[in-house]
């Protein structure tokens, strides 16, 4: 008997026991999971310890078992344009099918470790790649002022700095403002 590697306590490892090896056995489940740490990239991610929602079908096939399933987890971050915290949630879909034997499977495959499977990666990987590299709090979201980093959508309307054409910049100061209130 070769030594497990997945622990069976482990909230993304589920057992598989009940299929067996006969092809066409089939289990659905609904499971309420902790989100790992660090799903994400860097402007938004998944709240490690998060409720995971989970509907998956187990499904027993000639080369091992194949997972399908959606996920819907809550996202923190903030917007890229002002820089805001935002909260949303995602639905992802995933499919994986873990192999009985390394001999069946290809390099990158999954593997059954016994009658242990972890949903972990494929979880991980279909999160990963649906969110945005440039998250936004709304489609509308006009950022911050690029002279005085203000976030537009609280400033003043009108909101704006004078602009002193760089050609010019150096003559400036070299002569003195005047005032009117000095002239007699």
């Amino acid at each position: 008997m070769t030594p497990h590697s997945l622990d069976p306590r482990a909230p993304w490892v589920v057992s598989t026991h009940d299929l067996g090896r006969r092809p066409g056995t089939m289990r659905r489940m609904h499971l309420t999971l902790p989100a790992p740490a660090d799903i994400g990239v860097d402007m938004i991610g998944v709240p490690r310890g998060a409720d995971v929602e989970l509907d998956i079908r187990l499904e027993a096939v000639m080369e091992g078992v194949l997972v399908t399933g959606t996920a819907q987890t809550p996202l923190r971050g903030e917007c890229a344009r002002c820089l805001e915290e935002l909260t949303s949630e995602t639905e992802v879909s995933f499919q994986e099918l873990f192999f009985y034997s390394a001999e069946d499977a290809a390099e990158d495959d999954s593997l059954l470790d016994g009658e242990l499977l972890d949903l972990e990666p494929a979880f991980r990987d279909a999160v990963v790649l649906t969110l945005p590299l440039s998250p936004v709090c709304s489609d509308d979201c006009s950022g911050l002022c690029s002279e005085c980093g203000t976030r537009l959508a609280d400033a003043e309307p009108g909101h704006g700095h004078e602009v002193i054409d760089a050609r010019w910049a150096k003559l400036q100061g070299l002569v003195p403002e005047h005032n009117n209130d000095q002239e007699s």
